[in-house]
């Protein structure tokens, strides 16, 4: 009997529950406390992770179904100083960077949420360089690549030819993506500074960030998938 009436209780609690949240779907009010610019930023770079993930993948199969030899990385993107042979170095310079664009513009966001306009443009604009930095540094190894060691998106005198389609196609299109960051950024920064977003919210200064994270998440697997590996 007490079993019935402990069932009967549960019961009418569950349809109390799920009324509540029926209610709260009908009303005409915001079910989930996000900005609508954040949520899309969140859908665009689910699909841009769908991208990125199809390239590497790709990347993969090609790299380990190929049959002529594979470019060594560390003779390929290795460069001379000061009569020196230093593999990966200016590789590791640009890992540098963009590891440290991710912290200026975290706390970028934090000094947002706080009302610190000066601090907030100061750092953005700081992470807006060290991307541009990024891309000049890709632009010279790009050179280095063609002019130097004549490696082409259709051939590769070091190797397999699949490696110049696949390496300029991948670092290309994040480079893109950088470079469009580095633009966002710089414009974002200036409406902060102009007090665009005095009275609506610093939300669009995360929305930002959400985008640059992104950007430097994907460079962490194209360091180890072409660079390590």
């Amino acid at each position: 009997m007490q079993n019935d009436e402990q069932s009967k209780h549960n019961e009418a609690k569950n349809a109390s529950s799920w009324q509540s949240v029926t209610n709260d779907w009908s009303a005409d009010k915001q079910s989930f406390d996000m900005p609508w610019g954040k949520l899309m930023m969140w859908i665009f770079l689910l699909s841009d992770t769908f991208i990125f993930s199809i390239f590497l993948t790709s990347y993969m199969n090609v790299r380990m179904s190929v049959t002529a030899a594979w470019p060594n990385p560390s003779e390929v993107f290795a460069l001379t100083i000061a009569g020196h042979h230093i593999p990966l170095v200016l590789i590791a310079i640009m890992t540098f960077i963009l590891i440290t664009s991710s912290g200026t513009m975290a706390m970028a966001v934090n000094y947002a949420y706080q009302g610190n306009k000066k601090k907030t443009v100061y750092l953005m604009v700081v992470t807006a360089l060290l991307g541009a930095s990024f891309v000049g540094m890709q632009a010279f190894e790009w050179t280095k690549l063609i002019v130097e060691e004549g490696i082409r998106p259709w051939g590769n005198p070091m190797g397999a030819n699949q490696f110049g389609a696949a390496f300029f196609m991948i670092t290309g299109f994040h480079g893109l993506h950088v470079s469009a960051g580095v633009i966002y950024l710089s414009v974002i920064a200036k409406r902060v500074h102009q007090g665009k977003y005095d009275h609506k919210g610093y939300h669009i200064v995360e929305v930002t960030g959400l985008y640059w994270h992104f950007v430097d998440l994907v460079w962490v697997f194209i360091f180890a998938f072409f660079y390590l590996w």
